[in-house]
Formats: C-alpha cells, sequence, structure tokens
C-alpha cells in the first residue's frame, strides 16, 4: 500500500454524503507519507479535558467547521495545521475518504468528513498542547498486524467491545470508535480491507437504534 496505490483508488472514489438535511459538520485529514513499509498516516492523542467526550483519544487532526472555511477539506487542513503544525497548503490531495455521523451518544447531528493528503517533505510537529498530547506517524501495512488488533472497551459501556488497533502503548494508543471507522473504510477503498472481524459493536448499535425508534415512536 504505497502512495501511488492509495493515490490510484482514492482518484476512483466517490463517498456518499452520511445525512441528508441540516446538520453540523466537522472534518478530519488523513495525513500520508511514504514509509519503508507502505504508506504511513498520521495519528495524533487528544489532551485530556475533564469535559471533552473524546478526551484522550487517538484520532485524526481535525475539528469542526468554521464560518470562515469554505469547505470541509479546507476545515481539515486548518485544523491539522493549528493542532500539530503539519502544513497541507502545498500537499498532493488524494481525495474524500468518507462521510459519517459522529458519536451518536454526543453529537446524532454531526456529519465528519475524512480527506486524504500525501505529505512528500518533512515536516516537524509543533503540538498545541491545549489540543494535542502526542503525535506519530503508523504504517497502514501495521494494521493488519493480527496482534494489534484488540477489543476496546469504555466505562460507559462495559458491554461493549469495540474493534481497535493499537498503535503505540497497548492500553493507551488504541484506535477505535470513529477513527477506526475511517481506517476500515479507507482500507476497503484500497481494496485492502481488514482480514477478519472483531467486537460486538454491531449488537450494540442495531439494539440502540431500535431503542431511538422507540422514543421516537412513543413521543409521537
Amino acid at each position: 500500500m504505497d502512495i501511488e496505490h492509495v493515490r490510484r483508488k482514492l482518484a476512483r472514489h466517490r463517498p456518499d454524503p452520511a445525512l441528508e438535511g441540516e446538520h453540523e459538520k466537522a472534518a478530519v485529514a488523513v495525513v500520508l507519507r511514504e514509509g519503508p513499509r507502505s504508506a504511513e498516516v498520521l495519528l495524533i492523542e487528544r489532551a485530556v479535558h475533564e469535559h471533552d467526550p473524546w478526551s484522550g483519544h487517538m484520532a485524526f487532526p481535525g475539528g469542526r467547521m468554521d464560518r470562515g472555511d469554505a469547505s470541509t477539506r479546507e476545515t481539515a487542513a486548518r485544523e491539522t495545521f493549528e493542532e500539530v503544525g503539519i502544513q497541507l497548503a502545498g500537499a498532493e490531495y488524494l481525495g474524500h475518504v468518507d462521510e459519517l455521523v459522529g458519536n451518536r451518544r454526543f453529537a446524532s447531528r454531526l456529519a465528519v468528513s475524512a480527506h486524504a493528503f500525501h505529505l512528500d517533505a518533512h515536516q516537524p510537529f509543533a503540538l498545541d498542547p491545549k489540543e494535542v498530547q502526542h503525535a506519530l506517524w503508523f504504517p497502514l501495512a501495521g494494521l493488519h498486524d493480527t496482534h494489534r488488533q484488540v477489543e476496546h472497551v469504555v466505562p460507559e459501556l462495559p458491554d461493549v467491545r469495540f474493534p481497535g488497533v493499537v498503535v503505540g502503548l497497548p492500553d493507551r494508543h488504541v484506535v477505535w470508535g470513529l477513527t477506526f471507522r475511517f481506517l476500515d473504510r479507507m482500507l476497503a477503498v484500497l481494496e485492502n480491507p481488514f482480514r477478519r472481524t472483531w467486537g460486538n459493536v454491531e449488537r450494540y448499535l442495531e439494539r440502540f437504534e431500535r431503542e431511538q425508534r422507540g422514543e421516537r415512536g412513543h413521543e409521537g
């Protein structure tokens, strides 16, 4: 999975919109560079804040769309510079990976777009400590290492086993949730999907949707 392969596959890819009607928008940047094993992707560890539901999570750089942003692609580039100091204005744009609905518990009407960029020149990190506590590059090929594929549990949902991938310290740097879903989608577009499935989150989401439909029916 080198950059040329990513470039070729994303050039033909057109994602479907996540939501219809009015909704808030956000964007993340899937920043890629060529590595010795495969293309490498930039991941961040978010800073810890008491009232941030995504506090301390592994993620792509990104955030909510500002009024001054002309597009979600521009949002992704702006947020990347603000959070990690990587300038994407001159980087190659590879394409729109996907648009997904944010965490249903916290932002049910938030549509998040992932935009891929190729960084062909080294740029050092300049982290904003209020937003990011750590950043790293991880090979796309490493996502398929089965010893890195784990089931992640969060205290609020002890019965749910989220599929996750360890990209650093085992108990700290686990990619799961929306970031995992974007990686899962991108690997599918690259025709190199995860070779196994794990976790039980799909059953949880089905139950959540049933409960939501029941609440709406009760209100009506």
